[in-house]
Formats: structure tokens, C-alpha cells, sequence
């Protein structure tokens, strides 16, 4: 393996360190979501018996135990239960407008990463190949015969950077795409109950 790194040349080293990359974000955010991850339907069920018994620390406190995105803008909504319905949804939207950064904290590198391993490959290869015409153009000045096999082994050294560029950018289009259904997932399901728990706070007639 090292020696076909040092075959494919220097280029073969931003593609490895984009690979790092790819992997320490992928895992970190397959964890955040993960942990950011509830059942939804449970625990607004909880939040709606604690509202219309007018239990209001004890839906905060809920909110409190719960991990996750959609538990911080319904707690961010309880806590102006006592305002009216428009002050409660701006209290909602301005919660949410933090927690989606967070939900796509790094996604976007991952869409860079996939676009340029690529073209890291594809400079490889053609600096590879410049430096494999450069040894026949020598060795025909030189008069030294050229073979089919100098060539060939000089294109192939070329290729690996492709390669490389190639088996970087797959996953990482697989995994961008997983993670971007994820959180639109997320806001899918925050949307859902911020909208309920204004209902349910405004038919306390408050």
C-alpha cells in the first residue's frame, strides 16, 4: 500500500488527508444524529398532557431530560407560554435558527471534499503522465530504445491518483447524501411540533 502512495506521487497525499477528513466528519455526525435522535411521537405526547394540566416546569423539565434539536425549540416555546401566539413562534423560529447549524455542522465540507478528490485525481494523473513523456522524450534523445513497457508502467503509476481521487469521492457523495436526507429529516419533524406546541399552548386560551 505505501508503495503505491509513493508511486501515485505527492498528490496522493491530499487525497489521503481528505479520506481523514471524510471519515472523522461522517462519524462524528452519524453520533450527533444518533444521539439527537427521539421518538418524536411520545414525547410530544408527554409535553401535550403536561400543557393541558398546566404542568409548565414539568414540561420544561422534559424538555430538560431530552436530547436533541426538536426538545430544545419546544422548551424554547413552553418557556413563553404566557405570551401570544406570535411571540411563542418567534421564540420557536429563533431556537431553530441554532439548532439547524448544528444539525449541519460540517455536511458542506463533505460536498467540497467530494467535488475536488476528484480533480486531486485527475491532476495526479496528468502530472504523472507529463513526467512519464518527459523520461521517453529523455531516453529517445539519449538514443535508448523505448519500450511498450516504460510507457505503459509510466501511465499506470498516473492512474493511481485517479483511483484514489475515485475511491475518496464515492462514499463521500453516498454519505453527503445520507446525512442531507437525515437532517432534512430533523427539520421535517421540528417544523411538525413547533406548530403543535403553539396549538397546544394557545388553546390554553392564554
Amino acid at each position: 500500500m505505501f508503495e503505491l502512495i509513493q508511486k501515485g506521487g505527492p498528490v496522493m497525499y491530499p487525497i489521503i488527508l481528505c479520506s481523514v477528513i471524510v471519515f472523522a466528519i461522517v462519524i462524528e455526525r452519524f453520533y450527533h444524529l444518533y444521539r439527537a435522535k427521539i421518538d418524536t411521537k411520545d414525547f410530544m405526547s408527554n409535553i401535550e398532557i403536561t400543557i393541558k394540566r398546566n404542568r409548565i416546569a414539568e414540561a420544561i423539565k422534559i424538555c430538560d431530560n431530552t436530547p436533541g434539536p426538536i426538545a430544545h425549540i419546544v422548551k424554547a416555546g413552553i418557556i413563553k407560554h404566557d405570551r401570544n401566539r406570535q411571540e411563542i413562534r418567534e421564540s420557536i423560529e429563533d431556537a431553530g435558527h441554532q439548532e439547524v447549524p448544528r444539525l449541519e455542522k460540517n455536511i458542506s465540507l463533505l460536498a467540497t471534499i467530494a467535488h475536488i478528490a476528484p480533480l486531486l485525481g485527475l491532476l495526479g494523473t496528468v502530472t504523472g503522465m507529463v513526467r512519464a513523456f518527459q523520461i521517453i522524450q529523455e531516453k529517445s534523445a539519449s538514443l535508448n530504445p523505448v519500450s511498450p513497457g516504460d510507457l505503459a508502467g509510466g501511465i499506470w503509476e498516473a492512474l493511481l491518483t485517479t483511483v484514489a481521487g475515485l475511491i475518496v469521492a464515492i462514499p463521500t457523495v453516498v454519505a453527503y447524501n445520507y446525512l442531507v436526507n437525515r437532517v432534512e429529516d430533523f427539520v421535517l419533524e421540528m417544523e411538525r411540533s413547533s406548530t403543535d406546541v403553539i396549538n397546544m399552548l394557545s388553546q390554553r386560551g392564554v
